[in-house]
């Protein structure tokens, strides 16, 4: 019997993040290589599938820094699809805007830029990903996104396209006085309770630690919006997977999202995962008002 072996390609627009978006695979287990010429795929995948190999997950980046060989990447997933082995293509991209600036910020060639002018470079690579895009399963676009954000946009789509993980509930974190979250469905506002900001020795910490966690959720008012916070998204969860949704955004927001949000939002993981959902966290604000301090 072959051994069941599963692999994600992460492709698209150089400068787009894919080197950063593998760092997420790592970290949930994956065997990853960065920059895998397309031809060494299959060769790859047979030594994954061999007896013994404890290699079971494969994440890796191959694009156009591959040169000729990266022409080969369809041969090579054909070969995948021949021998039974699950893939998956994740297409990142960014806008032409976002790319040069970041080729810029790094001052590194682009490596279709042979004349040295990114902007050629950019469009040159477009026409040659534009089958590819077609293809991809997940495509992601990082324009927006900075590192810490692709990483948690990387694993929330990867557990989103797994049938058996059932609903994805995110959790957000954020400050009001940096914008309210326009993508989540359920937005709470907690800037009833006390703010430890204005507490000696607690204003340069944020609610990940301790001494504000305890003055937090130590207070009466917290106590309280515990007790009937909890059952309402216990109502609610399963009610959303009923009705079809497979992905659920909740935002917790006070003032700075430094203090207490990010206490309520940690609370609310902790009894999310105690029923067994997949849930991630982002505490989006958590150090922007610290830094001023």
């Amino acid at each position: 019997m072959t051994k069941k072996v599963e692999v994600v390609l992460l492709t698209g627009m150089s400068g787009a993040g894919k080197s950063e978006a593998i760092k997420s695979f790592e970290d949930m287990g994956y065997f990853c290589i960065d920059n895998l010429p397309p031809t060494l795929i299959p060769r790859l995948a047979e030594m994954a599938i061999l007896p013994g190999s404890k290699i079971k997950n494969i994440a890796l980046v191959s694009d156009v820094r591959a040169g000729e060989d990266f022409s080969e990447l369809f041969k090579s997933l054909d070969y995948l699809k021949e021998q039974g082995i699950f893939f998956q293509i994740y297409f990142l991209e960014a806008d032409d805007a976002t790319l040069v600036k970041r080729f810029k910020e790094t001052r590194r060639k682009h490596p279709l830029s042979a004349a040295g002018r990114i902007s050629e470079g950019i469009k040159r690579e477009r026409i040659l990903l534009q089958d590819l895009r077609g293809k991809a399963d997940v495509i992601i676009n990082t324009s927006n996104l900075q590192a810490y954000q692709l990483k948690g946009e990387i694993r929330s789509q990867f557990l989103r396209g797994q049938e058996q993980k059932g609903l994805i509930i995110s959790i957000l974190s954020f400050g009001y006085k940096y914008g309210i979250p326009t993508d989540s469905d359920l937005v709470i506002d907690v800037r009833f309770l006390p703010n430890p900001h204005y507490i000696k020795g607690l204003s340069h910490l944020t609610g990940e630690n301790k001494k504000v966690k305890d003055f937090v959720l130590g207070r009466k008012e917290t106590k309280v919006f515990i007790k009937r916070f909890m059952p309402l998204i216990d109502f609610l969860v399963p009610n959303y997977f009923k009705e079809g949704k497979t992905h659920l955004s909740i935002a917790i927001g006070c003032t700075g999202g430094a203090h207490r949000s990010v206490c309520l939002a940690n609370e609310t993981v902790a009894f999310l995962k105690k029923k067994k959902y997949d849930v991630i966290v982002r505490h989006r604000d958590i150090g922007k008002d610290l830094a001023r301090i």
